[in-house]
């Protein structure tokens, strides 16, 4: 989503001078991720692959296993590395160890050579041409709309809008249907724990329409669904929500508890008061199975380069009624059926809402992305993440002074691959340059594009470290073992 809005500014602080132009002793500690085996002590704490622990907020007890235990055989993550080109290199002298996923994803080497061959083989304009190189790009791009309307179990393909990205999807929908529909006193009732791109756009046609934003506060540092149902109403028009979120890591439960965000009940909740229900998937659609008939909602959103595929391209699900009742979006070629003087007629969705020459290759290379996560199965893939991401929590939690924002993983509550966190009086910024610089280490830092929830946990910012399948446990000792260490170094130098 845009990045204008996710930037923070690196802090002025104590520890930041300490750092800067400096070389740790530090970095004579640091550990190869490919190179290094865990040690005993990380082995007994090795949870998702031994699962015998009591679940608290605090580091739980484990049995220990053997390295053999551990090596039966090669994990998801062993295997399809070799497929990503970009993790094979040294960054400032160390295997790079990417843990920024949830900003942007790394991309296989088949969604780069699709990339190519549509500029070396067949770069053309779509669906207007009749020559050779504009149907093979015509069916290639339309094959990747196929593509996406399989993967998220759309009941029409005409329901799939590519767009830029989930950003622009989500102005689609607030100055298409938005504008339309929204009335003075219309409420929308949105979480403290959206991305910028699910409230801002909506500040801004509430302005326009005088609607209302109604925001959903947290609890337990999680969305309150106890509140979120007392908010809705007659007058309520929208809901807008993420799947997972990209700082708690919600992650729908087995069981209704926890107070994450069950999206088939709030999307039952808000039909049953005639509102519709936007959901952003972004973080959802990479991670796991996402059918939105059985979810039943009427806009969702998520973008390419979070699911292995090229920037510059997303896509809007919309049911296909809504759709074909909104007005366009923009106005251009290839959205209209006829142009005169002084009106035009517009095109059938998914046209009417594409217009201009789209991003054919970054949609084909979408299209590529899902061929190879369907290749894998989004199930395995999420299977994996949630051992990985319950090792990466509790591996976390083992570090003194550190606090992890949403709730612990437990039978009933499953965390996305992701942990925000921050560490008593290090600024986060100076924790991922220092990850960087002294361990090759990529992790974010800031507010990762959700300022109202940092707000409502009382920080300003956070550090992130976001898990794909391509990961390893190996990855996250290294992790862990840099995070000591850089831990070690600013409370050293304080």
């Amino acid at each position: 989503m845009a990045a204008s809005l996710c930037h923070f500014p690196p802090a002025v602080s104590s520890s930041s001078s300490l750092f800067v132009g400096s070389k740790s002793r530090s970095l004579l500690l640091a550990v190869s991720p490919f190179k290094h085996f865990p040690s005993k002590s990380s082995i007994s704490a090795s949870l998702p692959w031994t699962r015998s622990y009591a679940v608290s907020n605090d580091a739980a007890a484990f049995s220990v296993a053997s390295p053999s235990d551990l090596r039966e055989s090669p994990s998801l993550g062993e295997i399809t590395r070799p497929d990503f080109p970009i993790l094979r290199q040294v960054v400032n002298g160390f295997n790079l160890v990417y843990f920024d996923n949830a900003a942007t994803s790394q991309k296989p080497s088949s969604v780069i050579k699709a990339l190519s061959e549509y500029y070396e083989l067949y770069n053309s304009n779509v669906h207007r041409g009749v020559h050779y190189l504009s149907a093979k790009a015509t069916d290639a791009y339309e094959e990747a709309r196929n593509k996406v309307a399989n993967f998220v179990n759309a009941a029409d393909r005409r329901e799939i809008i590519f767009t830029r990205n989930a950003t622009e999807a989500i102005n689609l929908v607030a100055y298409s249907w938005g504008a339309l529909n929204l009335r003075p006193g219309d409420e929308i009732v949105l979480t403290i724990a959206e991305h910028h791109s699910s409230i801002v756009p909506w500040q801004i046609v509430a302005k326009k329409t005088g609607a209302v934003l109604k925001y959903v506060e947290l609890t337990k540092e999680v969305p309150d669904l106890d509140q979120f149902k007392g908010l809705l109403s007659k007058n309520t028009k929208l809901v807008v929500a993420h799947h997972v979120s990209n700082v708690l890591a919600n992650l729908t439960p087995i069981t209704f508890s926890g107070s994450v965000l069950p999206i088939d009940e709030i999307v039952d909740w808000s039909h049953k008061v005639g509102a519709k229900v936007l959901v952003d998937a972004c973080q959802s659609v990479p991670h796991m199975v996402v059918d939105v008939q059985k979810l039943n909602v009427d806009f969702l959103v998520a973008s390419s380069h979070k699911m292995c595929g090229p920037t510059g391209a997303g896509f809007l699900y919309g049911k296909i009624n809504l759709l074909s009742s909104m007005p366009p979006f923009l106005g251009g070629g290839e959205m209209i059926t006829d142009v005169f003087q002084d009106y035009s007629t517009y095109a059938e969705p998914p046209s009417r809402f594409e217009a201009g020459t789209p991003a054919i290759a970054e949609a084909i290379g979408l299209g590529a992305a899902i061929d190879y996560l369907s290749s894998i199965g989004m199930e395995k893939i999420h299977n994996y993440e949630k051992k990985l991401s319950e090792y990466l929590y509790y591996q976390l939690s083992s570090v003194p002074n550190i606090h992890i924002y949403g709730p612990a993983p437990s039978d009933t509550v499953h965390r996305a691959a992701l942990c925000a966190f921050n560490v008593d009086n290090i600024h986060p910024t100076d924790i991922a340059t220092f990850l960087d610089e002294q361990h090759g280490v990529a992790v974010r830092s800031g507010h990762h594009c959700a300022q109202p929830l940092h707000r409502a946990l009382g920080v300003n910012a956070s550090a992130r470290a976001s898990l794909y399948f391509y990961n390893t446990k190996e990855e996250v000792d290294t992790f862990i073992q840099a995070l000591k260490d850089t831990i070690e170094f600013f409370t050293t130098a304080a």
